[in-house]
């Protein structure tokens, strides 16, 4: 594991900080230890006080009598705790003149406590080390006889070297488990961050091959539902989608490529014959003029698609809003598409209220999006099929347009994506696959709504809803079909 990035600021933050902690709590238990011991031998040493020894000693007498030598001879070989401390009897000479380890202890010693004591206290302690050096705590009750005269002092002695060998043997054992506890923690946290680094290593790396252009990268073999799983389905799902949309851009352009090359071919050709020809043949002439302007006329229509593409990726697609009745642009509409549906063989039902529908849009915009949808369901029609166009005002101030066909309809798995650039059902039928998404962005640009149900193999039903501005309808209806087209004409 590399020491650098998130491992690095991982052990310089959470490593420090842990290291931290556990010298804290270490010292905090070896501390609570020592005083712990040490509190322990202070109540040893406290439950003996110089009036309970002088009145246990039974010092009735004076000091000419000298009885506290002999008492002190009956409470050394009485004395209960002689496994936890030792005793020492002192007479008024500052002498020890008994010991409970039975030893004679004739070398001067240095007692700061019995000094202590003898200034008046009658109680004092003392922790130090001996001579020896061992290292004791020790306490020196001064008796008195009844007239006050000093009798003697008891010293009671507790060796605190045992004390400290535990404290040792505490210190060493916590500080091997402190040790292996900061090793636990940095072994299960170079885990941890093992687990983290090398996904998002891997994501990082699965990004930048993305970004290099290889949509077909993507990251396997992540095994947890956590944030780096979501991420990394998140990218895959991007990739994907990538992928989908840079094949739809290729066809976008293999398929626009096929369609201005059709009219330019048309163009070329027929001018190179014109200019054959001359002014020797006035008919094929005009249908050669003819051809052109229409080849030109397609090819203008194509580049316009182009340009309001390219305008609403960028939304920079702008209405020329005005008061217009959407009714009377859709008229204009289905005329413009009857001669085509005649020479398809396919039949056209056109039904609209006899009444206008106000409303403040681009009627430019409004008729490229009856264009497009009629456009749609004519190109996948089949002879002998029908086109119906419905428009109703289910009140003043909606107008619904519905144009349904039976044509090939669209496969369910397909009908989500109708609407995305590039897309397109069949990619044998002419046109660029942008044109639903154009009509999609109008309609909303008019605060409208567009939606599309289809049966795969039975038919495509466009339904577009938009604002009016409220008018008082009336029960009259215009239907017209194609057998009575030329009457109403």
């Amino acid at each position: 594991m590399r020491f650098v990035g998130i491992t690095k600021r991982w052990f310089l933050n959470i490593a420090s900080v842990m290291a931290f902690i556990l010298v804290f709590v270490s010292l905090a238990i070896l501390i609570s230890f020592r005083s712990y011991y040490y509190s322990v031998a202070n109540l040893a040493l406290d439950s003996y006080s110089a009036q309970e020894l002088s009145a246990s000693f039974n010092l009735y007498g004076d000091a000419a009598t000298d009885g506290f030598k002999t008492a002190g001879r009956n409470f050394v070989e009485n004395f209960t705790d002689k496994d936890s401390m030792a005793v020492w009897i002192i007479d008024r000479s500052g002498n020890i003149v008994l010991s409970s380890s039975g030893f004679e202890i004739k070398s001067k010693v240095t007692m700061p406590d019995y000094e202590t004591a003898l200034e008046g206290s009658n109680n004092a302690k003392w922790t130090g080390e001996l001579p020896s050096g061992e290292r004791i705590m020790a306490k020196t009750c001064v008796c008195s006889y009844p007239d006050g005269t000093h009798a003697g002092a008891v010293r009671f002695m507790i060796s605190l070297e045992q004390i400290e060998q535990q404290l040792v043997r505490l210190t060493l054992l916590v500080l091997v488990i402190a040790v292996a506890l900061f090793a636990l923690l940095m072994f299960s946290g170079s885990i941890f961050i093992r687990s983290i680094v090398n996904p998002v290593k891997t994501v990082g790396e699965t990004a930048k091959r993305i970004a290099g252009g290889d949509l077909e990268a993507r990251i396997d073999h992540y095994p947890y539902n956590d944030e780096i799983g979501e991420l990394s389905k998140t990218i895959n799902d991007m990739a994907e989608k990538l992928s989908v949309t840079d094949r739809l851009k290729n066809d976008f352009i293999s398929t626009v490529s096929h369609e201005l090359r059709t009219p330019l071919t048309a163009i070329k050709g027929w001018g190179e014959t014109l200019l054959q020809l001359g002014d020797t043949d006035a008919a094929m002439t005009e249908r050669g003029m003819s051809v052109i302007i229409s080849e030109a006329t397609r090819l203008n229509e194509m580049v316009e698609e182009l340009l309001d593409f390219s305008r609403m990726s960028s939304g920079r697609m702008k209405l020329n809003i005005e008061k217009i009745d959407i009714l009377a642009e859709l008229d204009e509409v289905v005329f413009e598409f009857r001669e085509r549906t005649v020479k398809d063989g396919i039949e056209m039902i056109y039904n609209v209220p006899h009444f206008p529908a106000p409303a403040r849009a681009d009627a430019s915009r409004m008729r490229q999006v009856f264009i497009n949808v009629l456009d749609n369901a004519l190109k996948y029609s089949k002879q002998g099929g029908k086109i119906v166009v419905l428009a109703e005002m289910p009140n003043p101030a909606t107008l619904i347009v519905t144009v349904s066909d039976t044509g090939i309809g669209i496969p369910e798995e397909d009908l989500p994506h109708v609407r995305e650039k590039f897309y397109k059902v069949d990619s044998t039928v002419r046109g660029s696959g942008i044109g639903l998404a154009v009509v999609d962005e109008i309609v909303r640009l008019h605060k409208g709504e567009m939606e599309i149900t289809s049966v795969y193999g039975e038919g495509t039903t466009v339904r577009i809803t938009l604002p009016l501005e409220p008018v008082t309808p009336v029960t009259e209806i215009r239907t017209e079909t194609e057998g009575d087209s030329a009457d109403n004409e």
